[in-house]
């Protein structure tokens, strides 16, 4: 596996990280949205992620195993059925008197949070060591 392979694995997962994180601010920020354009409450969304083959140059196609990286392979939709919280004077209220909610906790996606940034954190180490060593080959070649 050469320096720069390694800096494309790295970067994969920094991006797919990145895009855990927004859907996850996204959630937190709809936590109490009960009305959307689409109709009913918001709905929770989440990354898959999945490996991907990552070839960094012409040469290493033909070598017999490819570096694996990581990419967002879907954004999945809760489809559960919504919260139900007895609010009857809320202008989302059924004739029953309830308001469907999204089913986020909020406590939960934070530790997820905290999660996709400590992931994005570990790929930024990962490219700093990478080019560390890059400077300290070009240093013996000098």
């Amino acid at each position: 596996m050469s320096l720069f392979s390694a800096m494309a694995v790295s970067a994969s997962g920094m991006a797919a990280e990145r895009t855990r994180a927004e859907l996850l601010v996204e959630n937190l920020a709809n936590a109490e949205t009960t009305r959307t354009p689409e109709g009913g409450p918001y709905r929770r969304k989440d990354a898959v992620f999945a490996s991907q083959p990552m070839a960094s140059s012409f040469a290493s196609l033909f070598e017999s195993h490819l570096q694996e990286g990581v990419a967002v392979q879907e954004i999945s939709v809760d489809q559960r059925d919504p919260e139900r919280r007895y609010l009857p004077g809320h202008p989302d209220a059924g004739a029953d008197g309830y308001v469907a909610f999204p089913r986020i906790n909020p406590a939960e996606d934070m530790v997820d949070l905290v999660s996709a940034s400590r992931g994005f954190e570990a790929n930024v180490a990962a490219i700093s060591s990478v080019k560390d060593m890059i400077m300290r080959s070009i240093d013996l070649f000098k």
